[in-house]
C-alpha cells in the first residue's frame, strides 16, 4: 500500500511570524523614518526556509509581524542578504 505523503506548509504554523516583502516606495519611507541604510538593518538569509517559500531575494527588505504580550503585535525587520 502506498500512503501519500502531504508537503507540510511552515508558514501555517503558529510559531512562525507572518513575514512581508515590502515594495520600494515601503523600503524608502522606512528606511527614512529611522535614518538609516540597509545595511543597518538586521540580516537574514536567503537560504532561511520562509524566506525561500516568500520567494524573497537578496536586497528585500522583509517586515515580520510578531505577537506580543504586551502589544499585540510588533513589527521587526530584516534585510535579506545572499545565503550559501
Amino acid at each position: 500500500m502506498v500512503t501519500k505523503i502531504e508537503k507540510f506548509n511552515i508558514l501555517n504554523h503558529e510559531l512562525v511570524p507572518e513575514h512581508i516583502i515590502l515594495k520600494d516606495d515601503e523600503k524608502d519611507v522606512l528606511l527614512k523614518s529611522f535614518n538609516i541604510s540597509e545595511k543597518n538593518l538586521p540580516k537574514i538569509s536567503s537560504s532561511d526556509p520562509v524566506v525561500k517559500l516568500i520567494g524573497a531575494n537578496p536586497g528585500d527588505i522583509l517586515k515580520i509581524i510578531r505577537k506580543s504580550q504586551t502589544a499585540k503585535t510588533t513589527n521587526y525587520y530584516r534585510f535579506v542578504v545572499r545565503g550559501d
